[in-house]
């Protein structure tokens, strides 16, 4: 911890202090291991910092261009490639999943098996849900659905099997359920162009946007951090522990279940909600070129129709004062989010421990990847964070 900065008045701290700060309490508190961060402003980076482990078990610091499994910070960006291929009239957004995915026909409490579009399984709509999202015992334990980080070596032909057995929530489209659907979306993307998912997003996306880190399958192993989740040691002390194949987490009703070595598993899908691994530089990218219209990689459409909310605040399902979008939540009343970001503002992140936010209002985009679970995504770091930078910039 910077002592001189913490002895110093409070409306003297820049935001550096303050980021700085909330980092190395959380890190000195082991509640992360470690961490990347990384803030934008007016398109200049403002700040930015490696910190703690990438590896603690080995020593190994954490670099800047260190390498995390994203989990669902895939979303943003397959739902980026799958709103740019509409644009391009290369898929249908409003066309039934049937088209490409005729087996897939998930029912009803009743048994009849409604139509799910593309776009209500890019929204959140579809009527699917997350095995992790499900008290224990459900149909999606019943049928061993994979939620796209577990289960290695699993294929999506067999995991949409088990997903069609499940019950819908609700009618598509008469409700929202954060769920599997963009892994759904992501093999119907594929069939609809003819090109497997990780080729069609490395030439959608990542190309355009020169995402070099960020893919299916790691760009370079030696800069993998290792994952760890929240625990307590035998002595009662506050330490992580090292995740690994099957280490299990209790998340409100539900059970995260993790396989970090997954992507190293041949015959594992590529999950279009959770699979992908990348840095916090190519994030960064991908929510810049958001806030300057698409930067020349995605059409101004496209990124106007991803800075919108699909799903409005209000919403069973949606925290209070957000709405969601595609591959994000979307801010709608900050007095009723308690939060000091600006309406419009996207935010989401990832179980493995990340969280990202793009405040259109402000020019800001904030990454932090951290390797540990649920700190990282959910904890007091993330709100600590958020509220650095913005007291940072106030006092600026």
């Amino acid at each position: 911890m910077n002592l001189a900065a913490s002895a110093a008045p409070v409306a003297a701290l820049s935001l550096r202090d303050r980021v700085d700060d909330a980092l190395d309490r959380a890190l000195a508190e082991r509640r992360l291991v470690g961490a990347v961060v990384l803030i934008a402003r007016d398109g200049q980076i403002v700040y930015r910092r490696a910190a703690g482990q990438a590896d603690r078990e080995s020593d190994r610091l954490m670099r800047e261009d260190a390498i995390f499994l994203l989990a669902s910070v895939t979303k943003p960006i397959v739902a980026a490639a799958a709103v740019e291929l509409a644009q391009r009239g290369r898929i249908d957004l409003d066309a039934p999943v049937t088209r490409w995915l005729p087996q897939f026909r998930p029912q009803l409490a009743d048994g009849t098996a409604p139509d799910i579009s593309l776009r209500q399984l890019l929204a959140h709509t579809s009527g699917l849900s997350y095995r992790f999202g499900e008290p224990s015992g459900g149909d999606y334990d019943a049928h061993e659905v994979s939620d796209g980080f577990d289960q290695p070596g699993l294929d999506i032909e067999e995991n949409l099997r088990r997903l069609a057995r499940t019950r819908l929530r609700f009618a598509p489209g008469r409700g929202f359920k954060y769920s599997i659907g963009l892994d759904v979306l992501g093999e119907a993307m594929a069939r609809a162009t003819g090109t497997p998912l990780p080729t069609l997003i490395e030439e959608t996306i990542l190309a355009p946007l020169a995402m070099a880190d960020t893919g299916f399958q790691v760009a370079d192993y030696k800069r993998l951090v290792a994952h760890y989740t929240d625990g307590r040691a035998a002595d009662g002390s506050r330490r992580p522990l090292r995740m690994h194949d099957g280490s299990e987490l209790p998340f409100f009703d539900g059970v995260l279940r993790y396989a970090p070595g997954r992507i190293e598993k041949a015959g594992s899908y590529p999950s279009g909600g959770a699979g992908m691994a990348g840095s916090a530089g190519d994030v960064l990218k991908l929510l810049e070129a958001l806030r300057r219209g698409g930067d020349g990689a995605l059409s101004p459409e496209a990124a106007a129709i991803l800075m919108q909310a699909h799903t409005p605040a209000g919403v069973e399902g949606n925290d209070p004062g957000w709405g969601h979008g595609y591959g994000a939540a979307v801010l709608a009343d900050p007095v009723a989010a308690a939060t000091p970001q600006s309406r419009g503002t996207l935010a989401w992140g990832g179980v493995y421990g990340h969280s990202w936010f793009l405040d259109p209002q402000r020019a800001l985009s904030v990454v932090a990847l951290t390797n540990t679970a649920i700190e990282g995504m959910d904890g007091a770091f993330v709100f600590d964070l958020r509220d650095a930078v913005y007291a940072g910039l106030d006092d600026a």
